[in-house]
């Protein structure tokens, strides 16, 4: 850029404004002093017309101390990567402190394809273009700050000085941190926080409030804030999902099976139905004995079209995140809840899948299609195990509903027969359910009880994704598999090893299937250690995921298996159906005004399939612990109330520290710390996972059953806390060294860093989890 003659005195704030916005790197004061000939004290007024300018709101300041126009990007800024699509890279701001949305930039990588993922911090360099902007790449930065989720509790500290700290989230933290700046937070709210500093020198300042956390319906929130959970829909997507909703619903391009009593069996706390069966005995005298059966699924590609902003959307999320208190859904209400769902007595789009299984329980052929459907019912597990079990349909209901439960269940045990014949990896571990009344408050936590109607709507939708997955094969078609991997060598030497405290013997030479799990599971039917065992076998699989190269499904024992089933919650079933409409030309008619024409796959579908696997995998990794970590907190918050009660647990790990405890029926981790084991002196055996204490007189094992007083349990955190029901004489004796920096306490209690009695930024909360 030419630079012109320098202007005399100050340059005017429109000159100022000019030269930032067409420079091509960064803009700090010492830029502009240099470009208009600035010295003494012109360089000091410029200083004092600067900050005057980022007052009124003419040019913000950016990390750095360069400025850029108000509500702009800076020419050179930290950009986080937020989508990958296909090969075209999305980065958002690191950090956006403008009045509208963050901007979306195209990143322009450069050099090796593949370089940048979800997450990563990239220096860049912006270019306005058009209407947007695209971004350079300069240099990957590491991870940025730490940020922490907590609770800003009030202490007094020494001489009655009021303190702040900031109570972690996570039940791993060890630690509470001073606060060096609250910003508008107030006492009892639930924040986000940087960390800064190092050691016990650490403070965390306050960047975001959050809520209440005691609030009804809020325990979810902790979760959607640690983990950075895409919540709200921006406007352009509601509008397209708007869009989406009108679209015509015609037999046009569809089979129409409105007259088929097709039924939905669903969990009673289903948010969403995006599936439905339907079966009748083959009178193919070549198919005799065997089954016709139809998984409809809702289709969800004819609303959900490639490329469009509600795709953007559903690849960056994923999949839909459930809570007892609310579910984050993949897709808008108005099709996730509305259009999409799949309800009694409504005509619905629907991707059907039609099977023909054999006498054996064989799926002897496919076919897959649009169709149109109008349900009969939407059926809770337990209603429709009842109606079957008592042969006797429920009020209401039509009179063809009880006549389809019976196909079904006359189909399924064919099903059923094949899997068992198959001999799919057979882990039964209990899941935990809770339930909420009408203000959000925990009415009820309990193991969800395992219903053959379960098992039946299990084996119909295993049936249909292998049949999808087949179909595309055929077709060579892309396909997004579920991909499930043997366990590997390491993990099997560890399950030996665990084995053997068993007296259990592994041998590692023989080939390892899901059989040869399911018989060690068998040989411990009816053993308190069962659970354990089961526990340790989860331990020993390798995480499945999804991914173009197919591997096949181990746990299930299939060779090619694919997810096709929930289109509504999961991005990768979109993507098969989407390969499903190119494979089998199954478009159907009509242009949308106002949304992408195609209904098969996108040009970022076919081009980023590995990428986009990568992607939804983590991301559903994301969901299972935010999920996992909020059922924790709502189990803490129904205990806190039993602070000081005698429980039964089970040990479900040994630490040289303590042993961790479950509460029977109910799950959530707590610690029962060694210090209060006694004055015996305890050793950590390993191999056993066994605490001993010096004179064998005590043992705690892994598996044991024990009962323990609850001492604390933390609904912020989810942590729990145990003590033996009565504490051993000396209880207190056998505390190990503290390894944490700690010098004890003063007198107000409060735990002390450092040399001379004076408090640090780090306060321990009592408790090693």
């Amino acid at each position: 850029m030419k630079k012109p003659k320098p202007l005399p005195g100050l340059p005017s704030r429109e000159h100022i404004l000019r030269f930032i916005q067409d420079s091509p790197g960064a803009v700090g004061k010492r830029e502009i002093a240099k470009h208009f000939g600035l010295h003494g004290a012109d360089k000091i007024a410029l200083k004092a017309l600067l900050k005057d300018m980022t007052d009124d709101g003419l040019v913000d300041m950016a990390p750095g101390r360069a400025f850029h126009k108000h509500g702009g990007l800076p020419k050179v800024t930290v950009l986080r990567v937020a989508a990958v699509e296909g090969d075209t890279i999305w980065a958002v701001p690191d950090r956006w402190e403008g009045s509208g949305p963050a901007p979306r930039l195209r990143m322009m990588e450069k050099g090796r394809k593949g370089a940048l993922g979800i997450g990563d911090r990239i220096l860049s360099r912006t270019e306005e273009r058009g209407s947007g902007h695209v971004a350079h790449p300069m240099k990957k930065l590491q991870a940025g700050g730490e940020t922490i989720i907590g609770v800003l509790v009030a202490d007094t500290g020494p001489g009655g000085k009021p303190i702040t700290w900031l109570r972690p989230a996570d039940k791993r933290a060890r630690f509470d941190f001073a606060v060096s700046d609250m910003g508008e937070a107030q006492i009892g709210d639930l924040v986000r926080a940087e960390l800064s500093g190092r050691g016990p020198a650490t403070k965390a300042r306050v960047i975001a409030v959050i809520g209440d956390p005691f609030a009804p319906r809020s325990l979810s929130m902790i979760a959607i804030a640690r983990h950075e959970i895409p919540h709200v829909f921006n406007d352009e997507t509601l509008e397209e999902a708007e869009r989406a909703a009108k679209l015509p619903l015609t037999p046009d391009g569809r089979e129409d099976l409105r007259d088929l009593p097709i039924v939905a069996i669903d969990p009673i706390d289903a948010r969403d139905h995006d599936d439905a069966v339907w079966a009748i005995p083959d009178e193919d005298e070549a198919n005799k004995g065997g089954w016709k059966a139809i998984v409809a699924i809702a289709d969800v590609s004819y609303y959900v079209r490639a490329d469009g902003a509600l795709d953007r959307e559903g690849r960056r999320r994923g999949n839909s995140v459930y809570f007892p208190d609310q579910v984050v859904p993949m897709l808008p209400e108005t099709l996730s809840a509305g259009v999409c769902s799949l309800k009694a007595g409504e005509d619905r789009a629907a991707m059907a899948c039609h099977l023909t299984v054999d006498k054996h329980g064989k799926v002897t052929s496919w076919r897959f299609a649009r169709a149109l459907v109008r349900l009969r019912a939407n059926i809770a597990y337990e209603r429709a195990q009842a109606a079957h079990d008592a042969d006797v349909p429920d009020e209401g209901w039509d009179a063809d509903v009880l006549p389809t439960l019976k196909n079904l269940w006359g189909c399924w045990a064919l099903l059923a027969k094949a899997r068992a014949a198959r001999a799919p990896l057979d882990l039964d571990l209990p899941e935990r359910q809770v339930r909420l009344d009408e203000l959000g408050n925990i009415a009820e936590i309990k193991v969800r009880e395992r219903l053959d109607s379960m098992r039946l709507i299990e084996d119909y939708m295993i049936a249909a994704n292998v049949a999808a997955a087949k179909a595309l094969e055929a077709k060579k078609s892309p396909v997004m598999y579920r991909i499930h991997e043997p366990p590997s060598r390491e993990k099997l030497v560890s399950l030996k090893d665990y084995l053997e405290t068993f007296e259990q013997s592994f041998a590692l030479g023989q080939v390892i299937t899901p059989a040869v799990f399911n018989r060690l599971i068998d040989g411990f039917s009816g053993d308190d250690r069962l659970p354990q065992l089961m526990e340790a076998i989860l331990r020993s699989q390798t995480q499945a995921y999804y991914g173009p190269a197919n591997s096949g499904h181990f746990g299930l024992a299939l060779g090619s298996y694919a997810h096709f089933t929930s289109p509504i919650r999961r991005y990768a079933d979109l993507i098969v159906h989407r390969a499903l409409v190119d494979s089998y030309r199954l478009e159907v008619p009509g242009k949308p005004k106002g949304l992408p024409e195609r209904t098969g796959l996108g040009e970022a579908d076919r081009k980023g399939l590995s990428r986009i696997g990568e992607a939804i995998s983590a991301l559903e990794r994301r969901a299972m612990e935010a999920e996992r970590e909020t059922i924790d907190r709502y189990v803490a918050a129904y205990l806190a109330t039993k602070t000081g009660e005698i429980v039964s647990a089970r040990i479900t790990g040994v630490q040289p520290f303590g042993f961790f405890a479950t509460v029977d029926g109910l799950g959530g981790d707590g610690l029962v710390p060694v210090s209060t084991l006694g004055s015996e002196r305890f050793f950590y055996d390993e191999a056993a996972r066994t605490l001993d204490s010096e004179h064998g007189r005590v043992s705690y094992s892994v598996g044991q059953r024990i009962d323990l007083r609850l001492m604390e349990a933390n609904p912020i955190s989810g942590a729990l806390r145990f003590e033996l029901p009565h504490a051993p004489e000396g209880g207190f004796r056998n505390r190990p060294p503290r390894r944490d920096g700690l010098k004890g306490k003063d007198k107000s209690g409060k735990h002390m860093i450092g040399k001379r009695g004076r408090p640090g930024n780090i306060r321990h909360q009592g408790r090693k989890r």
